[in-house]
């Protein structure tokens, strides 16, 4: 009879620390286009309201929620800088902001609301494989929160791009990545962490037919330093 130790099992790697990992996280046009994802009625009024809500900047990510009738009930913007693209990490902080501004659905048997994502960056509006990560990652998220995947739209300096869709235009195009962020657009948090801003559920005016916040008017300053009443206007 013989002793000696069993050689030791092999362990795995860890998901994050195999190279090939990433690259399974990302999702093709191909693939994109044949998941189903619902058209957008009128993107450029969603891509103007994001935009003018958000003033993104390259590396800026827009997560919105949006109602049947593609209204914005909440939206979060933040700031990501990676020089390795994985839809793992990006559904993470997807789904850190999309808890932050909105109870999830998922005691729903069906998602009544659907996430859009605008994604301001560098370069030609065709795809990359950032735009596949972000794409893995909007999906991904949509799923744990009880939404459903709703459009993954590029904003570059030349035109904004509803990539698997074909539809685009020029007007909004991304802004300068030294332009600064409006303070208006910032939370107290947000100033030193990564630009953040979040919105508000938002209901349509009834006179005059857009949306404003929810709830009693607040106090504006106007130029002489004088409060004035008024009710906080939303993006379209």
């Amino acid at each position: 009879m013989s002793f000696g130790f069993a050689p030791h099992p092999q362990v795995s790697p860890p998901p994050s620390a195999d190279p090939a990992a990433p690259l399974s996280r990302m999702l093709e046009p191909a693939e994109w286009a044949s998941a189903g994802i619902p058209l957008l009625r009128n993107p450029r009024e969603v891509v103007t309201g994001l935009h003018d809500r958000h003033r993104p900047v390259p590396s800026t990510a827009i997560v919105a929620v949006l109602d049947s009738h593609e209204r914005v009930t909440a939206s979060a913007s933040f700031t990501e800088l990676t020089t390795a693209p994985d839809g793992w990490e990006f559904r993470n902080v997807l789904l850190t902001h999309l808890r932050r501004v909105i109870p999830h659905d998922l005691r729903l048997r069906a998602p009544v609301r659907t996430a859009v994502l605008l994604y301001c960056r560098e370069g030609e509006p065709l795809w990359t494989e950032t735009d596949g990560a972000w794409m893995w990652g909007l999906r991904d998220a949509c799923t744990l929160h009880g939404l459903r995947c709703g459009a993954y739209i590029t904003l570059t300096p030349d035109r904004w791009q509803v990539l698997g869709e074909g539809r685009g235009g020029r007007r909004p195009r991304g802004s300068p990545s030294n332009e600064p962020v409006p303070e208006a657009r910032r939370t107290a948090a947000g100033a030193r962490e990564n630009r953040r801003t979040t919105a508000p559920a938002e209901v349509p005016h009834p006179a005059a037919n857009l949306p404003v916040a929810r709830g009693r008017p607040v106090a504006r300053r106007t130029t002489d330093g004088a409060p004035e009443a008024h009710r906080q206007t939303a993006a379209r």
